[in-house]
């Protein structure tokens, strides 16, 4: 199986991804040539050579109506980094990023989602390409809408609304289709530390954007100060990567670096590695490797280090809770239904004893902090209630990822979980109930 995989343990951005994929294509120049044929106004390419710690990479260039962007660190010293920062804010480890200050001498555009779909719709590109950009974009909108508390439709996009932002989520998604991988897995992400400035001010890294696309997504902080994963790396790699781990037991064919600008003791890259897994695929001894038996009884293998099992990640959910009497059951499970739909992480019901020894239905909500008041609202509305009761929870989770399995009768996607010291693999009962029905078989 032709396998992709994204090393990130200097963070990921857009540029620097770009140009690792780019170094995967046997001829770059034709793909220099096709990316500039796409028509994004005023945009041109380069592909430049780099060097950091003694490794060879590469560079992108991305100049728009031939100036490049440049960066303004925290305490507002000017650097010409020779990329396009999607923001002017500092960034120690020179990464190009996605939601900064001012940019080309106060000039910046502020586009909303419709103009950036104008913008991609008017590419020459194929189709699935316009479509996944457009599918980058709305990660990207959905990210700033709970951050800014607005809707998706209100969100304006600051510096990943630039021209140069949109280059290189474009030139990536075109890149990616022109090395038409079977499966993209990423390692988990280095996300830096520290502070960065952007358009709204003085924010912590990973920046709110940021840190809500890496959700469900291994990360980490280390010694590294500055922002080294920007969102439009983070939305890119939560758009194409199936799966985060190790690097997988795999036939390396080739490798690709895509550099920063500035020096660290370790290489500032992002690495990329295209080989094939197929030989590999029935190993079933490995240190790096964790099984389970599925509910067919064939063996599932997933690439989980002992570090990511071994993880213990919590979080804290809102529990709403309130006792209802005089609702028929069709009723109720019509709350239910709409208070998933608005929102909810879970919603359930348990039977009570009440006074005047009336059976009873406990209904419970569990939101995040940010639903709350809207759920609120909607179990007023759906419901006979006339109290509500609120906890807010801490939770033990495990964490969650998703891959696909290629079968004859199509993908068959498989939720795996993990932490605790302990990793579960369960295939999706949609998949299997829709296969099962085609085929005039059973579930199992």
């Amino acid at each position: 199986m032709k396998t992709l995989y994204i090393e990130c343990k200097m963070g990921v951005a857009g540029d620097m991804l770009c140009a690792a994929l780019l170094e995967l294509c046997e001829d770059r120049e034709r793909v220099l040539r096709k990316l500039e044929d796409m028509g994004i106004p005023g945009v041109t390419f380069s592909l430049l050579k780099s060097e950091k710690c003694g490794i060879t990479g590469s560079h992108l260039e991305v100049k728009v109506n031939g100036e490049e962007e440049e960066s303004i660190d925290v305490d507002g010293h000017e650097h010409d980094h020779g990329g396009h920062h999607h923001h002017a804010h500092d960034h120690d480890s020179d990464h190009h990023h996605d939601h900064g200050a001012d940019h080309h001498h106060g000039h910046h555009h502020h586009r909303g989602l419709t103009d950036i779909e104008n913008i991609v719709n008017s590419l020459k590109a194929d189709d699935e390409v316009k479509s996944d950009i457009m599918d980058i974009y709305k990660l990207i909108a959905e990210a700033e809408s709970k951050v800014h508390g607005r809707e998706v439709s209100e969100i304006h996009f600051h510096e990943v609304g630039s021209m140069d932002a949109v280059a290189d989520i474009a030139a990536t998604c075109f890149i990616i289709h022109e090395l038409k991988p079977d499966k993209v897995i990423a390692s988990p992400i280095h996300v830096g530390s520290g502070q960065v400035k952007c358009a709204h001010g003085i924010l912590p890294v990973p920046a709110p954007a940021t840190a809500f696309l890496l959700r469900g997504i291994p990360s980490y902080s280390k010694d590294v100060k500055g922002e080294l994963c920007t969102p439009t790396g983070a939305a890119i790699v939560k758009f194409f990567a199936t799966k985060f781990g190790p690097q997988p037991v795999m036939s390396v064919e080739k490798i690709g670096y895509g550099m920063g600008k500035k020096d660290f003791p370790q290489a500032n890259c992002v690495r990329v590695m295209l080989g094939d897994t197929t030989a590999f695929d029935d190993v079933c001894a490995s240190e790096n490797k964790a099984f389970c038996i599925d509910e067919s009884s064939s063996l599932q293998s997933m690439d989980i280090s002992d570090e990511e099992i071994n993880s213990t990640p919590t979080d804290t959910i809102t529990e709403l809770v309130c006792n209802l009497d005089d609702m028929t059951p069709e009723r109720i499970g019509f709350a239910t239904e709409r208070l998933m739909e608005e929102g909810a992480v879970d919603v359930f019901t348990t039977p009570i004893g009440m006074k005047k020894n009336r059976p009873g239905i406990m209904l419970t909500v569990l939101c995040r902090e940010s639903m709350k008041d809207d759920l609120v609202r909607s179990i007023f509305k759906y419901t006979t209630t006339i109290g509500i009761r609120e906890s807010i929870c801490k939770r033990y989770i495990l964490n969650r990822d998703e891959k696909k399995i290629k079968t004859p009768e199509g993908d068959i996607r498989v939720k795996c979980v993990y932490g605790y010291g302990t990793h579960r693999e369960k295939q999706e009962y949609d998949d299997l109930a829709r296969i099962a029905r085609q085929k005039g078989t059973s579930i199992k």
